[in-house]
């Protein structure tokens, strides 16, 4: 198994005003603090710092636009600065929204040169981004889908062909494609998509071999999306396991139970994150969440079914995520002492059975002070009972097969073919 770390990075700053419900894409800037964002920005890097030290072999992060609950507008620049200062931790960037890309040769050796900095380490994680995403940088949301089908194609092509060539798409011409830099992995960095319901994203990376994250959903309906990648997978020939299927899920942990329901609190009393089941209360316009011609009718519904509390109703646009007290019965968060979480963290592991995870921790309302103390436990203890436990579960992630996880079918025989010649 592969143990990551993720958080949010959310804006923290009580005299804005800001703690509790907000509307994306309508709380001004005027709000913001570059003195702040500065403290902020560098505290979010020493932590990521910090986890790999004590023993997270993953680093995730993610990026959103025109939205406080998540100041990394740019994934890429953190990820940049990680490929220098780490060492170990693969770098997992879920993920580039590749449809508000116009440049995709751009972010091709911009990654790229990310891979051969730091050694290999590149997991890139693509995404075809939210509503806001796309609003925010005047993308055509009906071509959402397009243009990540035919960013991610290019992309790969840019990776494994050897230029110069041309590139005449619907979204992106390229007379001269040629970068004189490319990945350090070969055939070329694994590709890892998440995601929360979109049946047809977990088909599509069933098809290409890529793994499927799922970020903080409830148990069943992972397990019901998993369960479609399994069954896709097999459908049409590709080899299908625990490699295949990733988890972030909330984990905090403290030296003392009281302490732990404390901490634990505060994942629900920072800058509110409507867009994570999970998180804590947040108003959200449903044309900015599912802009017209960004999802089909079917993964609209499904949408509209994990993310719409029934008892608010009306057209507000309210997303409820319940108390504290129910987002810890439902496990949406799991925090107290070591000792208490792993039963929860187990349960957890043996339902849905993913060969990655990533523990999503030090977010809400939680200080610089709260995720260093968990972080420390983590490296202490959870980390060495989860993969006691992932060894007994037998849950392999894609470092642990050579089937190419993550890797394209075509382009992985491609390469196998070409590595057997060399040897011939």
């Amino acid at each position: 198994m592969l143990i990551g770390h993720f958080n949010e990075q959310p804006w923290q700053d009580a005299s804005t005003g800001l703690v509790g419900s907000l509307a994306q894409l309508q709380v001004s800037n005027e709000h913001y603090n570059p003195g702040i964002g500065r403290d902020l920005y560098n505290r979010f890097i020493d932590e990521k710092l910090y986890a790999e030290e004590v023993g997270f072999e993953a680093l995730m992060m993610n990026e959103h636009h025109s939205a406080p609950y998540c100041i990394q507008g740019v994934t890429n620049v953190e990820l940049f600065i990680l490929a220098r200062q780490t060492s170990k931790a693969k770098l997992v960037p879920l993920g580039n929204p590749l449809p508000i890309w116009d440049d995709p040769l751009w972010l091709a050796e911009s990654l790229a040169m990310t891979d051969m900095i730091s050694g290999g380490r590149l997991i890139s994680g693509f995404v075809r981004g939210g509503g806001p995403e796309s609003i925010s940088h005047n993308a055509n949301t009906t071509y959402n889908r397009e243009r990540f089908n035919e960013a991610h194609d290019f992309i790969i092509k840019t990776w494994t062909t050897p230029g110069p060539f041309r590139w005449e798409g619907k979204h992106h011409h390229f007379r001269y494609v040629n970068p004189w830099c490319l990945p350090l992995q070969k055939p070329h960095p694994p590709i890892w998509i998440p995601g929360i319901s979109s049946a047809e994203t977990v088909k599509w990376c069933a098809e290409h071999r890529y793994p499927y994250v799922m970020l903080a959903t409830r148990i069943e309906p992972t397990k019901e999306m998993f369960d479609l990648y399994y069954q896709h997978g097999a459908e049409v020939g590709n080899k299908v396991g625990t490699q295949n299927v990733g988890y972030l899920f909330k984990v905090h942990v403290e030296e003392t139970e009281d302490k732990g329901e404390e901490v634990g609190k505060k994942y629900i009393e920072g800058v509110a994150n409507p867009f994570i089941q999970e998180g804590n209360e947040g108003f959200l316009l449903p044309h900015h969440f599912l802009p017209p011609g960004y999802s089909s009718r079917a993964s609209v519904r499904k949408m509209l079914e994990l993310f719409t509390d029934q008892q608010a109703g009306g057209t507000s646009g309210r997303f409820s995520q319940g108390n504290y007290e129910s987002n810890v019965k439902n496990l949406s968060i799991i925090s107290g002492t070591p000792k208490a979480v792993m039963p929860k963290v187990r349960h957890v592991l043996e339902t849905l059975r993913p060969g990655t995870i990533f523990l999503w921790d030090g977010d809400g309302a939680m200080d610089h002070g709260d995720q260093v103390r968990s972080l420390r436990l983590h490296g202490q203890e959870v980390i060495p009972a989860i993969k006691e436990i992932a060894k007994e579960l037998d849950l392999k992630s894609p470092y642990e097969t050579n089937d190419g996880t993550g890797i394209a079918p075509a382009v992985w025989a491609k390469h196998q073919a070409a590595q057997k010649a060399a040897k011939a």
